[in-house]
C-alpha cells in the first residue's frame, strides 16, 4: 500500500486560496475513483472536490474552517500498486454554498477528539496560530470568545480580556460559562463560514476602500406598468415570465451609454481608470445560502425576452445551489432589487470593483396633482449609490436623471432598445 497526496486543484480565474467548509469522508473510508470528497468555498461558491483514484482515506490534512491554499495537500489515501505521488484533481462542478454542519455537531465532534482543557481551537474559529497558541498557554477556551478583530477575528488583546475578566477556569471545571438563565442559555453562537464569511469580507472590504454616496428619486412608472403588463401576456406564449428588472436593465444600460464612468472601475495598484466596452449586468439574487449576484452577459445585445429567461434560470440555479462561479464574474454594474420584498429607500454598498449600484423599490400608487387634478400614479423609487473617487455628486444627480426619463419614457426606452 502506497500514499497518494489529493491536493487542492487550480480553479483558475486568479483564485489563489479557499475555505475547507466540509469533508464528505472521514479516516477509514473507502472511496471510488472520482467520489466527491470535501466541498470548498472559493469567492462566492463551493466547489466539489473529487479524488482522482479509489483508495482508503489515511489522512484528513486540513480541518473545516481552514483556509487552504491551491495545490496545497488535502487528505492522503492508501492506495494499490501505485506510486506514493501527489495527486492532480480537477473540481467537480461549482455551485453554491451549502448549509455547514451544525455547531453543535462541531462541538461534540471536537470533546470527542480531545479531553483535555482548554479545548483545542474549533475549526470555525477565527484566530491566528500565535493567538490560539496565547488561550492555550494562559488556559483559555477561544471557543466561546466573541472576536473583535476584522469579520469577527479574535485578537491576542480578546484572549488576555477573557483571562482577565473571567474567574478561575479551574475551579468551574475548566468551563468559561456564557450566561445562562433557568431556562438554559440566553445565547446561540453559529460559525461565520462559508459564504456568510465571503460576503462580510466583500462588504468590510469594499466599506473601508469605497468613499459611497447615495442619490435617490422616485419615478412615475405607470407607462412602464402597462408595457410590462402587454409583454408579460406576449412573453407567456414562450415560456418566460417577464419582470420588472430587463427593463430596468434597458434602461441601465442606455444611462451607461451615456455616462460611461459608470461602466468603469479604478485600479488602484496601476492608478488607472478602466472603463468597460462591454455590459455585464449583476442582480442581487435572495437565497437560502445568502445574497448571491448572478451576471447578465453582454445584456445589451440581448432582448427582454432572452434577459427575462437568463434571469430566471440564473435566480433558480442560485436558489438551487447549482451556480458557478463564472455565473457570477465580470460584472460591471449591479442592480438590486427590494422592492420585490419591500422597502422604499436603502443606501446599498457597491459591489466592488463596481464604482455603482442601482437599488429600486417597491411598486406603489399615490396621488399626483396634474392640471388642476389628483391623479392615481404608479410610482417606484430608485437609488443610485458611486464611488465618491471617480464619480461626483453633479454627475450622480444627471445620471439618475437620465434613468429616470428612460424609465418613465417607455417610448424613448423602446426606441434605444432596437
Amino acid at each position: 500500500m502506497a500514499g497518494r497526496e489529493v491536493k487542492l486543484p487550480d480553479i483558475g480565474e486568479g483564485v489563489t486560496e479557499g475555505e475547507m467548509v466540509r469533508w464528505l469522508v472521514k479516516v477509514g473510508d473507502l472511496v471510488k475513483a472520482d467520489q466527491t470528497v470535501a466541498e470548498v468555498m472559493t469567492d462566492k461558491a463551493t466547489v466539489e472536490v473529487p479524488t482522482p483514484v479509489a483508495g482508503t482515506v489515511k489522512e484528513l490534512k486540513v480541518k473545516e474552517g481552514d483556509i487552504i491554499p491551491i495545490e496545497s495537500t488535502m487528505l492522503v489515501l492508501e492506495v494499490s500498486g501505485t506510486a506514493g505521488s501527489a495527486a492532480t484533481v480537477t473540481p467537480a462542478h461549482a455551485q453554491s454554498a451549502h448549509t455547514p454542519l451544525s455547531s453543535a455537531h462541531r462541538r461534540e465532534t471536537n470533546n470527542s477528539e480531545t479531553k483535555v482543557y482548554p479545548p483545542t481551537a474549533g475549526a470555525h474559529v477565527l484566530a491566528t496560530p500565535a493567538t490560539r497558541r496565547l488561550a492555550r498557554e494562559i488556559n483559555v477556551d477561544v471557543n466561546v470568545i466573541a472576536g473583535t478583530g476584522p469579520v469577527g477575528r479574535v485578537t491576542r488583546d480578546d484572549v488576555i480580556k477573557t483571562k482577565t475578566s473571567s474567574k478561575s477556569a479551574d475551579a468551574m471545571g475548566g468551563a468559561i460559562v456564557i450566561s445562562t438563565t433557568s431556562a438554559g442559555p440566553t445565547e446561540k453562537r453559529v460559525p461565520l463560514r462559508g459564504i456568510r464569511r465571503k460576503i462580510a469580507e466583500q462588504m468590510q472590504m469594499t466599506k473601508r476602500v469605497v468613499p459611497h454616496f447615495t442619490i435617490m428619486d422616485e419615478a412615475n412608472v405607470t407607462a412602464l406598468v402597462r408595457l410590462r403588463a402587454e409583454s408579460k401576456e406576449a412573453a407567456e406564449k414562450y415560456g418566460v415570465k417577464v419582470t420588472y428588472l430587463p427593463f430596468v436593465m434597458k434602461a441601465l444600460i442606455s444611462s451607461m451609454k451615456e455616462f460611461p464612468m459608470f461602466n468603469a472601475s479604478v485600479d488602484d495598484q496601476a492608478g488607472e481608470i478602466v472603463y468597460k466596452k462591454y455590459y455585464n449586468i449583476g442582480f442581487a439574487a435572495d437565497t437560502p445560502n445568502g445574497l448571491l449576484v448572478p451576471v447578465i452577459k453582454n445584456a445589451d445585445k440581448k432582448t427582454i425576452l432572452e434577459i427575462s429567461k437568463e434571469i430566471i434560470d440564473l435566480a433558480k440555479k442560485a436558489r438551487d445551489g447549482k451556480i458557478s462561479l463564472e455565473d457570477m464574474r465580470g460584472a460591471t454594474i449591479t442592480i438590486t432589487n427590494i422592492g420585490s420584498v419591500g422597502g422604499t429607500y436603502a443606501t446599498p454598498i457597491i459591489n466592488h470593483p463596481e464604482v455603482a449600484i442601482i437599488g429600486m423599490y417597491k411598486l406603489d400608487m399615490k396621488p399626483v396633482y396634474k392640471e388642476g387634478a389628483f391623479v392615481p400614479t404608479q410610482v417606484m423609487n430608485f437609488t443610485v449609490t458611486c464611488d465618491h473617487r471617480l464619480i461626483d455628486g453633479a454627475v450622480a444627480a444627471n445620471f439618475l436623471k437620465a434613468f429616470l426619463k428612460r424609465i418613465e419614457n417607455v417610448g424613448q426606452l423602446i426606441l434605444e432598445m432596437t
